[in-house]
């Protein structure tokens, strides 16, 4: 359970009749905390405006300040949010569940002058930071510990160099150390050996923010050299950031388009963006929905007939527990691949999906590196969220089709997107003209 939070037990909403809304989402997760890092390591202020306010989000605000940082929030306007860099002290940071706050903030963290002590909710002391810690043991950090509860003791300075990883478990190990890296002495070269790291648009997302902050930063596809990043030493810019709404997050709204036979329109769409979240519009289409970007609003029309899917997920993991909810009620098997990945996630994702597709009557099989779902008559039930967001979305999405779905705590969705139930609601209630 999160600290200080009940879990709330919520009948998700069946609904007879297509669902037509506009549905306008909050800003990324993944670039905000993002942004935050960065602009703590800048010569100067920076502004983030369309900040994302949830739990993860405020959990990072919150581990910044109490290292040191300067965050002003507009009182009009939460979502912008003035960062001004400072010297770093030691402190206690909360990682919540937020694979962002424990993997990205303990490189920032080695640059503080004290001792920084991390832990978070109980489920995330079995997710997996052995590498990255390691990690910063090799370029010259003091850390204490493997996983959750740990410290980073510093100087307020890393020497940083070269340094070798196996990134196949989370893109986020490669992310968190670029970017903190061009603050070390040295800069950092990352050179990841084993398995194909995963979510590697999560990394390009890193790189393109680096280089708008002034980083001079070198990828694979620069230097020629496979599976290694370098980012050189030097001053980091400030940047007034402008958060694209969030699109992994859009992923059950547009969801719930298709398994409804309805149509639902997200405005601001990005038309060029590192999201992950954008491949939800050929997953669809694959699916058999009408999928069309204009003039900024992405338009999803559900089938009459939603289709079953053979897909490789590696690179848009968190994408699969919508994909698993919208292969349960396809008229086909589908076979979602290349996510042995996930079993890190804030849960076993995989192991997840596959008992709680199974306690509604479906067939869900795991294997090696994903799921294989064969269509089946669902009837309702509990459906377990397990302090996963995503999970607790992909509840939702069944529930649209199925009687009596109960979401066993649905306020773990607060964690990305706080109001999701209210969301929900008036994305039903609407009835939006085609």
């Amino acid at each position: 359970m999160r600290k200080d939070e009940p879990v709330s037990i919520w009948t998700a909403p069946k609904t007879s009749e297509p669902v037509r809304a506009r549905v306008t989402l909050p800003g990324s997760k993944s670039i905000t905390n993002r942004a935050l890092i960065i602009a703590s390591l800048a010569t100067g202020p920076s502004t983030v405006t369309g900040t994302l306010r949830s739990r993860d989000t405020d959990l990072m605000i919150g581990a910044l300040v109490d290292l040191g940082v300067g965050i002003e929030i507009d009182p009009a306007d939460p979502t912008s949010v003035t960062v001004i860099p400072a010297a770093l002290h030691g402190a206690e940071v909360d990682c919540g569940l937020a694979g962002t706050v424990m993997r990205f903030v303990p490189p920032l963290a080695a640059l503080a002058v004290g001792t920084v002590s991390f832990d978070g909710d109980a489920q995330a002391r079995s997710r997996p930071l052995d590498t990255i810690l390691g990690a910063l043991r090799a370029i010259g950090a003091r850390v204490d510990g493997n996983a959750l509860p740990f410290t980073v003791t510093g100087n307020g300075s890393v020497k940083g160099g070269s340094v070798e990883i196996d990134a196949s478990g989370s893109s986020q190990f490669v992310s968190g150390l670029m970017l903190s890296a061009a603050a070390f002495d040295d800069g950092l070269i990352v050179h990841h050996v084993g398995k194909p790291v995963p979510s590697m648009p999560h990394i390009d997302m890193t790189v393109e923010m680096l280089r708008r902050a002034g980083v001079r930063v070198e990828t694979p596809q620069d230097s020629g050299d496979a599976d290694t990043w370098r980012v050189h030493p030097g001053p980091v810019g400030g940047v007034d950031w402008v958060v694209e709404p969030d699109l992994s997050n859009a992923t059950p709204f547009l969801a719930a388009a298709a398994v409804t036979r309805g149509e639902v329109r997200v405005p601001n769409w990005p038309t060029s963006t590192t999201q992950p979240g954008d491949a939800i519009r050929g997953i669809l289409s694959s699916m058999g929905a009408d999928v069309e970007l204009t003039a900024g609003t992405l338009v999803v029309r559900g089938p009459e007939t939603l289709r079953g899917i053979d897909i490789d997920l590696h690179d848009v993991g968190e994408l699969t527990p919508t994909v698993a909810a919208l292969a349960a009620l396809a008229d086909g098997p589908s076979w979602l691949r290349g996510i042995a990945h996930l079993r890190g996630h804030e849960t076993d994702r995989l192991a997840a999906l596959t008992t709680e597709i199974g306690r509604l009557g479906g067939t869900a099989v795991e294997f090696d590196d994903g799921l294989h779902i064969e269509p089946a008559p669902l009837h309702g039930g509990l459906w377990h969220a397990y302090a996963d967001h995503r999970m607790a979305t992909a509840g939702a999405i069944l529930g649209l089709v199925v009687d009596n779905v109960e979401v066993d705590d649905i306020g773990t969705t607060s964690k990305t997107l706080p109001g999701f139930e209210r969301m929900w609601d008036d994305m039903i209630a609407q009835r939006i003209s085609s």
